[in-house]
């Protein structure tokens, strides 16, 4: 199941403004997250994407990132395999999405410019592992692990940390990116 959530709309819902388009103070980003899973809730258990849309938010300073998205990635997907997509981040929500990434040791896959990325947290491996991934598609541990030039447990113990982390889908032994699921 694939949702798409606009962070706009869900800021001029929660806030009843029409014209608001700043994610500014901790309660605002505390009701927008309350909204986002609220909306989360119908899909109930099992494995579900999330493209979380920035594109109508001009701002967004820290302590709504650490609500929207610190919280929201380390409650949601304990129950359920609960994957997101950030779309549409832009140089003004940087700054605060970077310092809350490096303050939880969080890591999330971001599309920008048709393709998909890792940000934040990682080791190179697991940035390396990705790459690998997004040339191939979908993969087994042994072949990234030839890819990579590196040993297999070693690929596959890097996998499955980003695999807990859900920056990565898998699919018996193989692994996927996620965001090539959101387009």
């Amino acid at each position: 199941m694939t949702n798409h959530i606009d962070l706009g709309t869900v800021l001029r819902r929660t806030l009843s403004a029409n014209l608001y388009s700043n994610l500014i103070t901790r309660p605002t980003g505390a009701a927008v997250r309350t909204q986002i899973e609220l909306l989360l809730k119908p899909s109930g258990v099992g494995r579900s994407l999330t493209v979380i849309d920035f594109s109508h938010v001009s701002m967004i300073d820290f302590s709504c990132a650490d609500e929207v998205i610190a919280k929201l990635l380390l409650r949601d997907g304990r129950d359920r395999e609960a994957y997101f997509v950030f779309r549409g981040v832009n140089e003004d929500h940087w700054d605060a999405i970077e310092t809350v990434l490096e303050r939880h040791g969080l890591a999330l896959v971001v599309e920008r410019d048709g393709g998909i990325e890792l940000v934040g947290v990682l080791e190179d491996r697991e940035r390396r592992a990705f790459q690998a991934i997004k040339l191939r598609g979908q993969a087994e541990s042994w072949e990234l692990a030839e890819d990579m030039n590196e040993p297999e447990a070693t690929v596959r113990s890097a996998l499955d940390r980003m695999w807990h982390r859900r920056l990565i889908m898998r699919q018996g032994d193989s692994y996927m990116p996620v965001g090539e699921l959101a387009s």
